[in-house]
């Protein structure tokens, strides 16, 4: 992941790159999806997909750490939802058992970098 010092841009972060190929996952996956949860379900999962890395780059760009902790911690709460709405839609038949393993995995990877991103911003903290 790198020090944040070192890094130029929020684009160098492993994790914001992370989060982008599960937001490119989740964009493709639910292209599929039937016409009536365009509304629904496709505009929810599309909004915390997209939140998660929106989260992590504003944290980048803000000055003190008590910012950056706040918005890096939104975006694992955006993850987390995604997760949860990953599981439902796959419940009720609109992912695949082989999608649903693809996106998981995708967030699980991306969970365990926000999770140490987290970490890390809080023992600069101290």
């Amino acid at each position: 992941m790198g020090k944040q010092n070192e890094l130029k841009a929020f684009q160098d972060l492993t994790v914001w790159q992370e989060s982008r190929k599960l937001f490119f996952i989740i964009y493709k996956l639910t292209k599929q999806f039937p016409k009536e949860e365009v509304f629904s379900s496709v505009s929810q999962m599309r909004r915390s997909s997209m939140s998660i890395s929106s989260n992590i780059a504003e944290g980048f760009g803000r000055s003190s750490i008590a910012d950056k902790l706040h918005f890096y911690i939104m975006a694992r709460g955006s993850l987390t939802e995604l997760q949860n709405q990953i599981i439902l839609t796959g419940d009720v038949g609109l992912i695949t058992a082989e999608n649903i393993k693809i996106a998981l995995e995708q967030a699980e990877i991306t969970h365990k970098l926000v999770v140490g991103l987290i970490k890390v911003t809080e023992r600069r903290k101290q």
